[in-house]
């Protein structure tokens, strides 16, 4: 396996964990501690401010509009009763359950992990200085175009090869797109607009990158939808997003790079059985 091909693999793998150790969502615990700090007691067990606290944070992240003030009773009686299901659960041995304990165990490690890769993340901070030089490397190197064109749909390879044969004897291409496209830019002469090679079908991408501009196929396309005669108009090179609009993308692109060095660092130094 070549080094690229690995290190996609790894991306693969490794994406599920930094969603886990960037994700907003919070590890609720009930803390015993003094009354004095509770915001309630329930059968002499007290939920603390931290817990409120963090119950808020949690709500606020999943409604930004969440006002905590107007809600504070609400959330306490959430949290009441939440522990009071905390409490029956206890009574009724579910944390000697084996899923249960299983599940925990597992929620463990997840937290654990998550910490971890923070921790990682916090020793070397990506500065704004770093991140612009990752965009405008990435920016030079992009060289993306857009494309417009042109095509005419129609149901079978033999119709397209008598569409090309009329092209090749002079027809006009929007007039023959009007007759027989069968697609709904058809009453348009088949204009499809600019484009950029992601926004179509991979068959029909690759056959537009390879035209000159001009041009028309002179092999029908075949895709999912049926058969195109394509006619590239123009090129152009395409604008690339500034670097405001995109700085917490790079961001990201930039943290599953650190990630990758920190798993290869482990695997590095660790002994690994793979058993079939």
């Amino acid at each position: 396996m070549s080094h690229q091909a690995s290190t996609l693999e790894m991306s693969k793998f490794l994406a599920p964990i930094l969603t886990l150790a960037l994700s907003a969502s919070i590890t609720l615990t009930s803390f015993n501690t003094y009354a004095a700090k509770a915001v309630a007691t329930v059968n002499g067990k007290a939920i603390s401010q931290k817990t409120f606290d963090a119950y808020i944070e949690h709500k606020q992240k999943q409604d930004p509009k969440f006002d905590a003030k107007k809600g504070r009773n609400i959330l306490i009686q959430e949290l009441v009763n939440r522990e009071l299901m905390y409490q029956d659960a206890l009574k009724k041995k579910l944390d000697k359950d084996k899923e249960v304990v299983f599940q925990l165990k597992q929620q463990r490690i997840d937290l654990l992990i998550k910490h971890a890769i923070r921790k990682t993340m916090l020793a070397t901070p990506i500065t704004d200085t770093e991140l612009k030089l990752e965009y405008d490397r990435r920016v030079k190197s992009a060289n993306v175009k857009e494309f417009k064109a042109r095509h005419i749909l129609v149901k079978t390879k033999d119709k397209a090869l008598s569409v090309i044969k009329e092209l090749d004897n002079g027809k006009n291409f929007i007039k023959l797109a009007k007759a027989y496209s069968t697609g709904p830019t058809g009453k348009n002469g088949g204009d499809l607009g600019w484009f950029n090679s992601r926004q179509m079908v991979p068959e029909f991408s690759k056959a537009v990158v390879n035209m000159e501009k001009g041009k028309y196929t002179k092999t029908p396309v075949q895709t999912k939808f049926g058969w195109h005669v394509i006619k590239l108009e123009d090129i152009r090179q395409m604008d690339p997003p500034k670097f405001s609009e995109i700085k917490n993308q790079v961001r990201i692109i930039m943290q599953n790079k650190k990630l990758q060095e920190y798993m290869a660092k482990l695997r590095k130094k660790s002994k690994i059985k793979i058993n079939k």
